[in-house]
Protein backbone atom coordinates (compact mmCIF):
# COMPACT_ATOMS: atom_id res chain seq x y z
CA UNK A 1 0.00 0.00 0.00
CA UNK A 2 2.84 2.56 0.94
CA UNK A 3 4.05 1.52 -3.15
CA UNK A 4 1.55 2.98 -4.54
CA UNK A 5 0.86 5.96 -2.79
CA UNK A 6 3.89 7.28 -3.56
CA UNK A 7 3.08 5.89 -7.39
CA UNK A 8 0.17 7.70 -7.54
CA UNK A 9 1.52 10.81 -5.74
CA UNK A 10 4.29 11.04 -8.11
CA UNK A 11 2.14 10.21 -11.03
CA UNK A 12 -0.03 13.82 -10.49
CA UNK A 13 3.26 15.62 -10.11
CA UNK A 14 4.59 14.58 -13.65
CA UNK A 15 0.41 15.53 -15.17
CA UNK A 16 1.09 18.95 -12.89
CA UNK A 17 4.73 19.28 -14.40
CA UNK A 18 3.74 18.77 -17.87
CA UNK A 19 0.72 20.85 -17.92
CA UNK A 20 2.88 24.06 -16.55
CA UNK A 21 5.26 23.17 -18.89
CA UNK A 22 2.67 23.25 -22.38
CA UNK A 23 1.93 26.59 -21.25
CA UNK A 24 5.24 27.72 -21.47
CA UNK A 25 5.94 26.49 -24.22
CA UNK A 26 2.66 28.19 -25.61
CA UNK A 27 3.71 31.14 -24.12
CA UNK A 28 7.55 30.76 -25.68
CA UNK A 29 5.86 30.64 -29.28
CA UNK A 30 3.52 33.60 -29.06
CA UNK A 31 6.37 35.68 -28.64
CA UNK A 32 8.84 34.47 -31.10
CA UNK A 33 7.81 37.43 -33.07
CA UNK A 34 8.75 40.07 -30.66
CA UNK A 35 12.22 38.22 -29.66
CA UNK A 36 13.59 37.16 -33.30
CA UNK A 37 12.56 41.00 -34.16
CA UNK A 38 15.65 42.70 -32.52
CA UNK A 39 18.19 40.63 -33.93
CA UNK A 40 16.96 40.92 -37.50
CA UNK A 41 16.70 44.59 -36.95
CA UNK A 42 20.31 44.91 -35.84
CA UNK A 43 21.53 42.49 -38.98
CA UNK A 44 19.32 44.68 -41.00
CA UNK A 45 21.86 47.63 -39.80
CA UNK A 46 24.88 46.14 -40.50
CA UNK A 47 27.11 46.66 -43.89
CA UNK A 48 26.85 43.46 -46.24
CA UNK A 49 28.38 42.70 -49.44
CA UNK A 50 25.22 40.81 -49.88
CA UNK A 51 22.28 42.14 -51.87
CA UNK A 52 19.42 43.56 -50.00
CA UNK A 53 17.23 40.92 -51.70
CA UNK A 54 19.39 38.15 -51.09
CA UNK A 55 19.70 39.67 -47.70
CA UNK A 56 16.89 39.73 -46.84
CA UNK A 57 15.76 36.30 -48.03
CA UNK A 58 18.36 34.59 -45.87
CA UNK A 59 17.41 36.60 -42.60
CA UNK A 60 13.98 35.13 -42.99
CA UNK A 61 15.57 31.64 -43.38
CA UNK A 62 18.04 31.49 -40.76
CA UNK A 63 14.88 32.47 -38.66
CA UNK A 64 13.16 29.64 -39.55
CA UNK A 65 16.08 27.25 -38.95
CA UNK A 66 16.16 28.58 -35.41
CA UNK A 67 12.80 28.46 -34.46
CA UNK A 68 13.02 24.74 -35.47
CA UNK A 69 16.39 24.56 -33.42
CA UNK A 70 14.54 26.31 -30.30
CA UNK A 71 11.87 23.46 -30.62
CA UNK A 72 14.16 20.79 -30.79
CA UNK A 73 15.82 22.54 -27.79
CA UNK A 74 12.60 22.72 -26.26
CA UNK A 75 11.36 18.74 -26.49
CA UNK A 76 15.18 17.98 -25.23
CA UNK A 77 14.29 19.82 -21.99
CA UNK A 78 11.13 17.81 -21.87
CA UNK A 79 12.71 14.69 -22.53
CA UNK A 80 15.15 15.65 -18.99
CA UNK A 81 12.05 16.77 -17.10
CA UNK A 82 10.24 12.95 -17.94
CA UNK A 83 13.91 11.14 -16.87
CA UNK A 84 13.95 13.13 -13.53
CA UNK A 85 10.35 11.76 -13.07
CA UNK A 86 11.62 8.69 -14.17
CA UNK A 87 14.22 8.44 -11.76
CA UNK A 88 12.23 9.76 -8.56
CA UNK A 89 9.68 6.81 -9.42
CA UNK A 90 12.67 4.20 -9.65
CA UNK A 91 14.30 5.89 -6.25
CA UNK A 92 10.62 5.60 -4.19
CA UNK A 93 10.38 1.80 -5.34
CA UNK A 94 13.58 1.46 -4.47
CA UNK A 95 13.09 2.68 -1.09
CA UNK A 96 9.84 0.78 -0.51
CA UNK A 97 11.86 -2.40 -1.31
CA UNK A 98 14.76 -1.58 0.83
CA UNK A 99 12.52 -1.04 4.10
CA UNK A 100 10.66 -5.09 3.02
CA UNK A 101 11.33 -7.52 5.73
CA UNK A 102 14.85 -9.40 5.46
CA UNK A 103 13.74 -12.29 4.61
CA UNK A 104 13.46 -11.20 0.71
CA UNK A 105 17.05 -10.03 0.85
CA UNK A 106 17.36 -11.76 -2.58
CA UNK A 107 14.62 -10.07 -3.85
CA UNK A 108 15.98 -6.62 -2.96
CA UNK A 109 19.76 -7.14 -4.03
CA UNK A 110 17.98 -8.05 -7.84
CA UNK A 111 15.71 -5.02 -7.88
CA UNK A 112 18.27 -2.34 -6.83
CA UNK A 113 20.87 -4.09 -9.18
CA UNK A 114 17.74 -3.70 -12.36
CA UNK A 115 17.16 -0.34 -10.89
CA UNK A 116 20.54 1.18 -10.60
CA UNK A 117 21.29 -0.24 -14.01
CA UNK A 118 18.22 1.40 -15.62
CA UNK A 119 18.47 4.88 -14.17
CA UNK A 120 22.48 4.64 -15.44
CA UNK A 121 21.22 3.60 -18.84
CA UNK A 122 18.54 6.67 -19.30
CA UNK A 123 21.32 8.69 -17.53
CA UNK A 124 23.91 7.58 -20.60
CA UNK A 125 21.22 8.17 -23.29
CA UNK A 126 20.31 11.22 -22.09
CA UNK A 127 24.31 12.59 -22.07
CA UNK A 128 24.83 11.46 -25.17
CA UNK A 129 22.01 13.25 -26.43
CA UNK A 130 22.83 16.31 -25.10
CA UNK A 131 26.25 16.39 -25.94
CA UNK A 132 25.47 16.07 -29.40
CA UNK A 133 23.23 19.39 -29.31
CA UNK A 134 26.21 21.60 -27.31
CA UNK A 135 29.05 20.25 -29.53
CA UNK A 136 26.84 21.57 -32.86
CA UNK A 137 27.70 24.65 -32.37
CA UNK A 138 31.39 24.37 -31.53
CA UNK A 139 33.74 25.51 -34.98
CA UNK A 140 37.12 24.36 -36.01
CA UNK A 141 39.60 25.45 -37.77
CA UNK A 142 40.53 23.11 -40.06
CA UNK A 143 38.25 24.60 -42.36
CA UNK A 144 40.35 27.69 -42.43
CA UNK A 145 43.61 26.22 -41.86
CA UNK A 146 43.11 23.78 -45.35
CA UNK A 147 41.99 25.36 -47.84
CA UNK A 148 41.13 23.98 -51.53
CA UNK A 149 43.41 26.05 -54.40
CA UNK A 150 43.01 24.37 -57.76
CA UNK A 151 41.63 21.26 -59.53
CA UNK A 152 43.52 19.43 -62.25
CA UNK A 153 41.17 17.81 -64.94
CA UNK A 154 42.02 15.97 -68.09
CA UNK A 155 42.60 12.45 -67.16
CA UNK A 156 39.56 9.96 -68.83
CA UNK A 157 39.79 7.44 -65.74
CA UNK A 158 40.61 7.17 -62.37
CA UNK A 159 44.22 8.66 -61.12
CA UNK A 160 46.55 6.30 -59.32
CA UNK A 161 49.55 8.18 -58.31
CA UNK A 162 50.58 12.26 -58.06
CA UNK A 163 54.10 13.37 -57.47
CA UNK A 164 55.99 16.94 -57.71
CA UNK A 165 58.72 17.98 -59.34
CA UNK A 166 61.77 18.54 -57.47
CA UNK A 167 63.83 20.67 -60.00
CA UNK A 168 62.63 23.74 -62.17
CA UNK A 169 60.46 24.27 -63.55
CA UNK A 170 57.95 22.74 -60.72
CA UNK A 171 55.27 20.67 -62.19
CA UNK A 172 52.89 18.30 -61.00
CA UNK A 173 52.60 14.57 -62.35
CA UNK A 174 49.76 12.43 -62.63
CA UNK A 175 49.07 8.83 -63.26
CA UNK A 176 46.09 7.46 -64.53
CA UNK A 177 44.01 3.75 -65.38
CA UNK A 178 43.70 5.69 -68.75
CA UNK A 179 47.41 4.84 -70.24
CA UNK A 180 48.53 8.27 -69.62
CA UNK A 181 50.39 10.47 -67.26
CA UNK A 182 49.96 14.04 -67.22
CA UNK A 183 51.79 16.70 -66.15
CA UNK A 184 50.74 20.29 -65.18
CA UNK A 185 51.35 23.68 -64.44
CA UNK A 186 50.30 23.95 -60.47
CA UNK A 187 49.60 27.84 -60.93
CA UNK A 188 47.06 27.44 -63.76
CA UNK A 189 45.88 24.06 -63.45
CA UNK A 190 46.96 23.63 -67.26
CA UNK A 191 47.97 20.45 -68.90
CA UNK A 192 51.90 21.07 -70.09
CA UNK A 193 52.90 17.34 -71.36
CA UNK A 194 50.98 13.88 -71.91
CA UNK A 195 52.96 10.65 -72.04
CA UNK A 196 51.15 8.25 -74.28
CA UNK A 197 54.17 5.41 -74.25
CA UNK A 198 52.18 2.45 -72.03
CA UNK A 199 49.99 0.06 -73.63
CA UNK A 200 48.05 -0.47 -70.17
CA UNK A 201 47.05 1.50 -66.76
CA UNK A 202 49.84 3.85 -65.49
CA UNK A 203 50.64 3.39 -61.41
CA UNK A 204 53.20 5.65 -60.56
CA UNK A 205 55.02 8.35 -61.32
CA UNK A 206 58.32 9.86 -60.32
CA UNK A 207 60.65 12.89 -61.01
CA UNK A 208 63.79 12.61 -60.97
CA UNK A 209 65.80 14.39 -58.71
CA UNK A 210 68.07 16.61 -60.50
CA UNK A 211 66.84 16.55 -64.39
CA UNK A 212 63.69 17.00 -66.08
CA UNK A 213 62.79 12.64 -66.31
CA UNK A 214 60.09 11.06 -65.22
CA UNK A 215 59.68 7.41 -64.21
CA UNK A 216 56.29 5.52 -64.66
CA UNK A 217 55.35 2.12 -63.96
CA UNK A 218 52.64 0.70 -65.57
CA UNK A 219 50.26 -2.34 -65.94
CA UNK A 220 51.92 -3.24 -69.49
CA UNK A 221 55.01 -5.11 -67.27
CA UNK A 222 57.28 -2.35 -68.05
CA UNK A 223 58.62 0.83 -66.18
CA UNK A 224 59.49 3.83 -68.63
CA UNK A 225 62.20 6.83 -68.19
CA UNK A 226 61.31 9.57 -70.49
CA UNK A 227 62.27 13.00 -71.05
CA UNK A 228 60.04 16.28 -70.57
CA UNK A 229 60.60 20.18 -71.46
CA UNK A 230 58.22 22.39 -70.12
CA UNK A 231 57.62 26.14 -70.31
CA UNK A 232 54.83 27.29 -67.51
CA UNK A 233 52.27 29.54 -68.66
CA UNK A 234 51.34 32.85 -66.85
CA UNK A 235 49.28 32.90 -64.27
CA UNK A 236 46.17 35.02 -64.96
CA UNK A 237 44.87 36.77 -62.20
CA UNK A 238 41.90 35.59 -59.94
CA UNK A 239 39.11 37.40 -58.43
CA UNK A 240 39.00 37.95 -54.57
CA UNK A 241 35.30 36.26 -53.10
CA UNK A 242 36.66 35.52 -49.79
CA UNK A 243 34.76 38.28 -48.12
CA UNK A 244 31.15 37.22 -49.76
CA UNK A 245 32.37 33.48 -49.06
CA UNK A 246 33.14 34.43 -45.27
CA UNK A 247 30.11 36.16 -44.98
CA UNK A 248 28.26 32.63 -46.19
CA UNK A 249 30.51 30.81 -43.82
CA UNK A 250 29.43 32.69 -40.79
CA UNK A 251 25.83 32.24 -41.14
CA UNK A 252 25.39 28.91 -42.49
CA UNK A 253 28.54 26.73 -40.80
CA UNK A 254 26.97 26.86 -37.66
CA UNK A 255 23.91 25.28 -38.80
CA UNK A 256 24.99 22.62 -41.04
CA UNK A 257 27.62 21.55 -38.00
CA UNK A 258 24.43 21.34 -36.18
CA UNK A 259 22.92 19.02 -38.92
CA UNK A 260 25.61 16.76 -38.98
CA UNK A 261 26.16 16.57 -35.16
CA UNK A 262 22.34 15.62 -34.27
CA UNK A 263 22.73 12.65 -36.56
CA UNK A 264 20.39 14.14 -39.14
CA UNK A 265 22.38 11.95 -42.21
CA UNK A 266 23.83 8.42 -42.14
CA UNK A 267 26.11 6.74 -44.77
CA UNK A 268 26.51 3.76 -46.10
CA UNK A 269 29.65 2.33 -48.26
CA UNK A 270 30.50 -0.74 -50.18
CA UNK A 271 33.93 -0.81 -50.46
CA UNK A 272 35.76 -1.77 -54.14
CA UNK A 273 37.68 -5.49 -54.13
CA UNK A 274 38.28 -5.21 -57.96
CA UNK A 275 41.35 -2.78 -58.35
CA UNK A 276 43.39 -5.50 -59.76
CA UNK A 277 42.03 -5.80 -62.88
CA UNK A 278 42.40 -1.71 -63.60
CA UNK A 279 46.00 -1.64 -62.35
CA UNK A 280 46.43 -4.14 -64.95
CA UNK A 281 44.68 -3.05 -68.32
CA UNK A 282 42.93 -0.12 -67.40
CA UNK A 283 39.25 -1.15 -67.61
CA UNK A 284 37.55 1.06 -64.92
CA UNK A 285 34.23 -0.67 -65.32
CA UNK A 286 34.62 -3.77 -62.85
CA UNK A 287 35.58 -1.16 -60.03
CA UNK A 288 32.76 1.12 -60.91
CA UNK A 289 30.46 -1.90 -60.71
CA UNK A 290 31.93 -2.78 -57.00
CA UNK A 291 32.08 0.46 -55.14
CA UNK A 292 29.13 1.91 -54.40
CA UNK A 293 29.24 5.66 -53.64
CA UNK A 294 27.91 6.96 -50.35
CA UNK A 295 24.22 7.69 -49.79
CA UNK A 296 22.51 9.83 -47.05
CA UNK A 297 19.43 9.13 -45.46
CA UNK A 298 17.12 11.41 -43.62
CA UNK A 299 16.33 10.14 -40.32
CA UNK A 300 14.74 12.58 -38.62
CA UNK A 301 14.47 15.87 -40.10
CA UNK A 302 11.28 17.58 -39.83
CA UNK A 303 9.52 18.45 -42.44
CA UNK A 304 10.07 22.14 -42.71
CA UNK A 305 13.37 22.16 -41.27
CA UNK A 306 14.53 19.76 -44.09
CA UNK A 307 12.53 22.44 -46.97
CA UNK A 308 14.32 25.32 -45.48
CA UNK A 309 18.10 23.51 -45.40
CA UNK A 310 17.11 22.58 -49.26
CA UNK A 311 16.51 26.31 -50.28
CA UNK A 312 19.18 27.58 -48.23
CA UNK A 313 21.69 25.50 -50.14
CA UNK A 314 20.17 25.67 -53.56
CA UNK A 315 21.90 27.91 -56.13
CA UNK A 316 19.24 29.74 -56.66
CA UNK A 317 19.64 31.56 -53.24
CA UNK A 318 23.47 32.52 -53.81
CA UNK A 319 26.01 30.36 -56.41
CA UNK A 320 29.16 30.90 -53.58
CA UNK A 321 27.27 28.48 -51.01
CA UNK A 322 28.60 25.91 -53.08
CA UNK A 323 32.58 27.02 -52.63
CA UNK A 324 33.46 26.14 -49.16
CA UNK A 325 29.98 24.58 -47.39
CA UNK A 326 31.60 20.90 -46.04
CA UNK A 327 30.66 18.14 -43.62
CA UNK A 328 32.12 15.18 -42.00
CA UNK A 329 29.76 13.01 -43.09
CA UNK A 330 29.74 11.63 -46.55
CA UNK A 331 27.74 13.14 -49.25
CA UNK A 332 25.80 11.80 -51.59
CA UNK A 333 27.76 11.44 -55.39
CA UNK A 334 26.88 9.63 -58.37
CA UNK A 335 28.65 9.65 -61.74
CA UNK A 336 26.84 12.41 -63.05
CA UNK A 337 28.86 14.76 -60.17
CA UNK A 338 32.63 13.78 -62.12
CA UNK A 339 34.18 16.30 -64.00
CA UNK A 340 32.50 16.69 -67.64
CA UNK A 341 35.19 15.45 -69.79
CA UNK A 342 33.37 15.76 -72.75
CA UNK A 343 36.50 17.45 -74.72
CA UNK A 344 39.72 15.81 -73.86
CA UNK A 345 41.66 18.49 -72.09
CA UNK A 346 45.02 17.13 -72.91
CA UNK A 347 44.64 17.49 -76.60
CA UNK A 348 46.39 20.58 -77.25
CA UNK A 349 49.58 19.63 -75.30
CA UNK A 350 52.67 18.02 -76.60
CA UNK A 351 52.61 14.30 -76.57
CA UNK A 352 55.28 12.07 -75.72
CA UNK A 353 54.99 8.35 -77.24
CA UNK A 354 58.58 7.04 -77.27
CA UNK A 355 61.02 6.38 -73.93
CA UNK A 356 64.59 7.15 -73.05
CA UNK A 357 64.88 3.68 -71.53
CA UNK A 358 62.55 0.66 -71.06
CA UNK A 359 62.71 -1.43 -68.33
CA UNK A 360 61.47 -4.94 -69.00
CA UNK A 361 62.22 -7.69 -65.98
CA UNK A 362 59.10 -8.25 -64.61
CA UNK A 363 56.58 -10.95 -65.25
CA UNK A 364 54.02 -9.07 -63.79
CA UNK A 365 51.99 -5.77 -63.54
CA UNK A 366 54.33 -2.78 -62.38
CA UNK A 367 52.57 -1.82 -59.29
CA UNK A 368 55.51 0.99 -57.95
CA UNK A 369 58.58 2.91 -59.06
CA UNK A 370 61.28 5.13 -57.89
CA UNK A 371 64.48 6.82 -57.96
CA UNK A 372 67.58 5.89 -55.64
CA UNK A 373 69.45 8.86 -54.29
CA UNK A 374 71.50 10.13 -57.08
CA UNK A 375 69.18 9.18 -59.71
CA UNK A 376 71.87 6.90 -61.11
CA UNK A 377 69.53 3.77 -60.00
CA UNK A 378 65.85 2.87 -60.10
CA UNK A 379 63.40 0.31 -57.79
CA UNK A 380 60.56 -1.06 -59.53
CA UNK A 381 57.70 -2.85 -57.38
CA UNK A 382 55.65 -5.76 -59.13
CA UNK A 383 52.77 -8.35 -58.73
CA UNK A 384 55.49 -11.02 -59.59
CA UNK A 385 56.16 -10.86 -56.03
CA UNK A 386 59.64 -8.89 -56.87
CA UNK A 387 61.16 -5.73 -56.71
CA UNK A 388 64.32 -4.79 -59.37
CA UNK A 389 66.74 -2.41 -59.24
CA UNK A 390 68.22 -1.27 -62.09
CA UNK A 391 70.86 0.76 -63.59
CA UNK A 392 69.22 3.64 -65.59
CA UNK A 393 72.05 4.52 -67.94
CA UNK A 394 72.38 0.52 -69.63
CA UNK A 395 68.96 -0.40 -68.34
CA UNK A 396 70.55 -3.66 -67.25
CA UNK A 397 69.05 -5.59 -63.98
CA UNK A 398 71.36 -5.17 -60.69
CA UNK A 399 69.47 -6.81 -58.37
CA UNK A 400 66.25 -8.81 -58.12
CA UNK A 401 65.00 -8.37 -54.29
CA UNK A 402 63.40 -11.76 -53.27
CA UNK A 403 61.38 -12.57 -50.29
CA UNK A 404 57.58 -11.45 -50.53
CA UNK A 405 55.12 -13.68 -49.97
CA UNK A 406 52.37 -11.98 -52.17
CA UNK A 407 52.28 -9.41 -54.84
CA UNK A 408 53.82 -6.15 -53.90
CA UNK A 409 51.73 -3.09 -53.62
CA UNK A 410 54.49 0.06 -53.33
CA UNK A 411 58.27 1.15 -53.21
CA UNK A 412 59.95 3.82 -51.81
CA UNK A 413 63.43 4.98 -51.63
CA UNK A 414 65.07 7.25 -48.99
CA UNK A 415 65.93 10.72 -49.79
CA UNK A 416 69.66 11.00 -48.78
CA UNK A 417 70.45 7.47 -48.19
CA UNK A 418 70.96 4.26 -50.17
CA UNK A 419 67.35 2.15 -48.76
CA UNK A 420 64.29 0.82 -49.76
CA UNK A 421 61.13 0.08 -48.58
CA UNK A 422 58.71 -2.59 -50.62
CA UNK A 423 55.18 -3.40 -49.38
CA UNK A 424 53.42 -6.04 -50.03
CA UNK A 425 49.62 -7.96 -49.90
CA UNK A 426 51.51 -10.24 -47.18
CA UNK A 427 50.92 -7.50 -44.28
CA UNK A 428 54.93 -7.07 -43.84
CA UNK A 429 56.98 -4.50 -45.26
CA UNK A 430 60.88 -4.75 -46.28
CA UNK A 431 63.73 -2.63 -45.53
CA UNK A 432 66.72 -3.12 -47.80
CA UNK A 433 69.99 -1.84 -47.23
CA UNK A 434 72.45 -1.05 -50.29
CA UNK A 435 74.72 1.54 -48.31
CA UNK A 436 77.27 -1.39 -48.70
CA UNK A 437 78.08 -2.48 -52.47
CA UNK A 438 79.13 -5.94 -51.98
CA UNK A 439 76.29 -6.97 -49.85
CA UNK A 440 72.19 -5.90 -49.14
CA UNK A 441 70.80 -6.64 -45.65
CA UNK A 442 66.69 -7.38 -45.35
CA UNK A 443 64.51 -6.45 -42.48
CA UNK A 444 60.95 -7.46 -42.22
CA UNK A 445 58.43 -5.55 -40.31
CA UNK A 446 55.58 -7.08 -39.31
CA UNK A 447 52.57 -5.13 -37.69
CA UNK A 448 49.59 -5.56 -40.20
CA UNK A 449 46.78 -7.71 -40.16
CA UNK A 450 45.92 -6.78 -44.03
CA UNK A 451 47.51 -5.47 -47.01
CA UNK A 452 50.26 -2.94 -46.61
CA UNK A 453 49.49 -0.75 -49.02
CA UNK A 454 52.58 1.41 -48.48
CA UNK A 455 55.54 2.99 -46.61
CA UNK A 456 57.31 5.56 -46.70
CA UNK A 457 61.07 7.07 -45.20
CA UNK A 458 61.14 10.47 -42.60
CA UNK A 459 63.98 12.53 -41.97
CA UNK A 460 66.28 10.51 -40.01
CA UNK A 461 65.26 6.43 -38.87
CA UNK A 462 61.55 6.43 -38.79
CA UNK A 463 59.25 4.83 -41.60
CA UNK A 464 55.56 4.99 -41.94
CA UNK A 465 53.53 2.15 -43.03
CA UNK A 466 49.54 2.24 -44.10
CA UNK A 467 47.43 -1.18 -44.63
CA UNK A 468 44.05 -1.65 -45.76
CA UNK A 469 43.57 -2.96 -41.96
CA UNK A 470 42.56 0.95 -41.21
CA UNK A 471 45.79 1.82 -39.54
CA UNK A 472 49.34 3.74 -39.79
CA UNK A 473 52.36 3.27 -37.74
CA UNK A 474 55.07 4.53 -37.16
CA UNK A 475 58.42 2.87 -36.96
CA UNK A 476 61.85 3.31 -35.70
CA UNK A 477 64.42 1.51 -37.52
CA UNK A 478 66.28 0.51 -35.17
CA UNK A 479 63.96 -1.29 -33.71
CA UNK A 480 61.52 -3.45 -35.52
CA UNK A 481 59.44 -5.38 -33.29
CA UNK A 482 57.08 -2.81 -32.29
CA UNK A 483 55.58 0.75 -33.80
CA UNK A 484 56.46 3.60 -31.84
CA UNK A 485 52.67 4.84 -32.42
CA UNK A 486 49.84 3.44 -34.19
CA UNK A 487 47.10 6.15 -36.10
CA UNK A 488 43.49 4.01 -36.36
CA UNK A 489 41.02 5.23 -38.63
CA UNK A 490 37.77 4.01 -40.02
CA UNK A 491 38.50 3.23 -43.64
CA UNK A 492 41.30 1.69 -45.50
CA UNK A 493 44.58 4.25 -46.18
CA UNK A 494 46.13 4.26 -49.66
CA UNK A 495 49.81 5.76 -50.77
CA UNK A 496 50.46 8.13 -47.87
CA UNK A 497 53.04 10.90 -48.12
CA UNK A 498 55.09 12.57 -44.94
CA UNK A 499 55.63 16.27 -44.79
CA UNK A 500 59.65 15.87 -44.00
CA UNK A 501 60.22 19.25 -42.25
CA UNK A 502 56.87 19.80 -40.10
CA UNK A 503 56.35 15.73 -39.86
CA UNK A 504 52.80 15.84 -40.26
CA UNK A 505 51.17 12.47 -42.21
CA UNK A 506 48.63 12.49 -45.26
CA UNK A 507 46.30 9.78 -45.38
CA UNK A 508 44.18 9.12 -48.31
CA UNK A 509 41.37 6.99 -47.77
CA UNK A 510 39.54 4.83 -49.87
CA UNK A 511 35.93 6.35 -48.00
CA UNK A 512 36.96 10.01 -49.91
CA UNK A 513 38.53 11.58 -46.89
CA UNK A 514 42.03 12.54 -46.50
CA UNK A 515 43.01 13.49 -42.75
CA UNK A 516 46.47 14.96 -41.09
CA UNK A 517 48.07 13.58 -38.65
CA UNK A 518 51.33 14.13 -36.89
CA UNK A 519 53.92 11.64 -36.11
CA UNK A 520 52.97 10.92 -32.19
CA UNK A 521 49.12 10.32 -34.19
CA UNK A 522 47.83 13.11 -32.89
CA UNK A 523 45.21 14.52 -35.76
CA UNK A 524 45.62 17.65 -37.14
CA UNK A 525 42.73 17.92 -39.64
CA UNK A 526 40.16 16.53 -42.30
CA UNK A 527 40.99 17.86 -45.76
CA UNK A 528 37.06 20.01 -46.54
CA UNK A 529 35.18 17.47 -48.63
CA UNK A 530 31.42 17.93 -49.75
CA UNK A 531 29.38 17.42 -53.15
CA UNK A 532 30.81 20.38 -54.16
CA UNK A 533 34.53 20.36 -53.63
CA UNK A 534 37.17 17.79 -52.18
CA UNK A 535 37.12 13.82 -53.79
CA UNK A 536 34.42 12.04 -55.34
CA UNK A 537 35.53 8.62 -55.23
CA UNK A 538 38.49 6.81 -53.67
CA UNK A 539 41.26 8.70 -52.78
CA UNK A 540 44.30 6.99 -53.35
CA UNK A 541 47.45 9.32 -53.21
CA UNK A 542 48.66 12.04 -51.70
CA UNK A 543 51.95 14.31 -52.14
CA UNK A 544 53.65 17.16 -50.34
CA UNK A 545 55.31 20.06 -52.14
CA UNK A 546 56.28 22.30 -49.08
CA UNK A 547 58.31 24.89 -50.41
CA UNK A 548 55.48 25.47 -52.99
CA UNK A 549 53.39 29.12 -52.93
CA UNK A 550 50.13 28.45 -53.49
CA UNK A 551 49.50 24.57 -53.03
CA UNK A 552 51.66 22.39 -50.33
CA UNK A 553 50.00 19.32 -50.74
CA UNK A 554 48.08 17.19 -53.37
CA UNK A 555 45.98 14.46 -53.77
CA UNK A 556 44.32 12.10 -56.43
CA UNK A 557 41.60 9.64 -57.02
CA UNK A 558 39.75 7.69 -59.00
CA UNK A 559 37.17 10.36 -59.37
CA UNK A 560 39.82 11.36 -62.14
CA UNK A 561 40.85 14.23 -60.84
CA UNK A 562 43.97 15.77 -58.88
CA UNK A 563 43.35 18.60 -56.40
CA UNK A 564 46.24 21.00 -55.06
CA UNK A 565 45.49 22.18 -51.48
CA UNK A 566 46.99 25.29 -49.03
CA UNK A 567 47.55 23.85 -45.60
CA UNK A 568 48.00 26.45 -42.97
CA UNK A 569 50.77 23.89 -41.26
CA UNK A 570 51.50 26.88 -38.32
CA UNK A 571 47.86 27.16 -37.70
CA UNK A 572 47.20 23.26 -37.30
CA UNK A 573 50.34 23.05 -34.83
CA UNK A 574 49.33 26.04 -32.84
CA UNK A 575 45.57 24.27 -32.49
CA UNK A 576 47.22 20.66 -31.53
Amino acid sequence: MPTESASCSTARQTKQKRKSHSLSIRRTNSSEQERTGLPRDMLEGQDSKLPSSVRSTLLELFGQIEREFENLYIENLELRREIDTLNERLAAEGQAIDGAELSKGQLKTKASHSTSQLSQKLKTTYKASTSKIVSSFKTTTSRAACQLVKEYIGHRDGIWDVSVAKTQPVVLGTASADHTALLWSIETGKCLVKYAGHVGSVNSIKFHPSEQLALTASGDQTAHIWRYAVQLPTPQPVADTSAVQEAWHQHLLGFWGGFRELGAFTHSRRRSGRRRHVMETGNRSSLRAGALPGVLTPEFLPARLSVVLHVCMSEAVCPLLHCQISGEDEVECSDKDEPDLDGDVSSDCPTIRVPLTSLKSHQGVVIASDWLVGGKQAVTASWDRTANLYDVETSELVHSLTGHDQELTHCCTHPTQRLVVTSSRDTTFRLWDFRDPSIHSVNVFQGHTDTVTSAVFTVGDNVVSGSDDRTVKVWDLKNMRSPIATIRTDSAINRINVCVGQKIIALPHDNRQVRLFDMSGVRLARLPRSSRQGHRRMVCCSAWSEDHPVCNLFTCGFDRQAIGWNINIPALLQEK
